[in-house]
């Protein structure tokens, strides 16, 4: 069966706007796994909107729990990941003045940067995974640049979906990407913007053996609770 990434990144931000200690996301790490999820990705954004360096290390810390630990591409972040060694780095884009993540990342920009950290993490036995936009040339740099696998952006299908526009082409180019990056050996996920109607959809497509969802889940678990959430997601991945 297809895996279950869940970003707990958003009870952090119910926590920070009393600014006290609850909810914690550590505790919702706990519950999310117990409930089924395979993995907890956390967001440690530069600013600390969100996840902190207290909740990273604790959630780390904790090896019942299969960390992502998704960061920008600087050194800061790099430090910070070979100190607190979660299982899996997924390297994101990251704008201050954004609300959440926009795209994937400008690999062609940053290729000796990229480079020189990806082979640090490798080292590390940190499974590297890079955010991609949905093109062919992306994935191609992917396996130059020795990630382990890509994460595709699927933002733009899921925002397509919700205002009921035509999709067909975008699914389309997360198809073809996610069956080339298969065939030369990256691991493929999928994630931003994820909800029922999406996640079922970009199921389909075999060659995606993740989704990594967050805002959605953390946002429904307010009305149906973060069980029944957790559920109905691993239900429709066993389809």
């Amino acid at each position: 069966m297809k895996k279950l990434g869940i970003n707990v990144d958003h009870v952090a931000t119910i926590r920070n706007a009393r600014g006290g200690k609850h909810p914690d996301p550590y505790l919702a790490a706990i519950q999310a796994i117990n409930y089924g999820a395979d993995s907890i990705t956390i967001h440690l954004r530069e600013d600390r909107r969100h996840i902190n360096d207290h909740d990273v290390k604790k959630i780390c810390k904790d090896k019942k729990i299969i960390v992502n630990l998704e960061m920008a591409a600087n050194y800061e972040m790099l430090k910070i990941a070979l100190k607190n060694k979660p299982n899996f780095v997924c390297i994101v884009p990251e704008k201050r003045k954004e609300v959440t993540t926009e795209g994937g990342l400008n690999l062609k920009k940053n290729l000796t940067k990229l480079k020189k950290i990806i082979s640090k993490l490798n080292k590390a036995n940190i499974r590297t995974s890079l955010f991609i936009n949905p093109n062919i040339n992306d994935v191609k740099l992917s396996k130059i640049l020795n990630a382990k696998c890509v994460e595709i952006h699927t933002g733009k299908l899921s925002d397509l979906i919700k205002i009921k526009k035509e999709f067909k082409k975008e699914f389309n180019k997360i198809a073809k990407c996610s069956i080339y990056a298969k065939k030369i050996g990256l691991q493929v996920h999928a994630g931003h913007g994820l909800d029922y109607k999406s996640t079922k959809l970009l199921n389909t497509i075999k060659s995606i053996k993740e989704f990594n969802i967050g805002h959605f889940i953390i946002g429904d678990s307010i009305f149906y609770g973060l069980k029944n959430v957790i559920q109905k997601f691993k239900k429709i991945l066993k389809n």
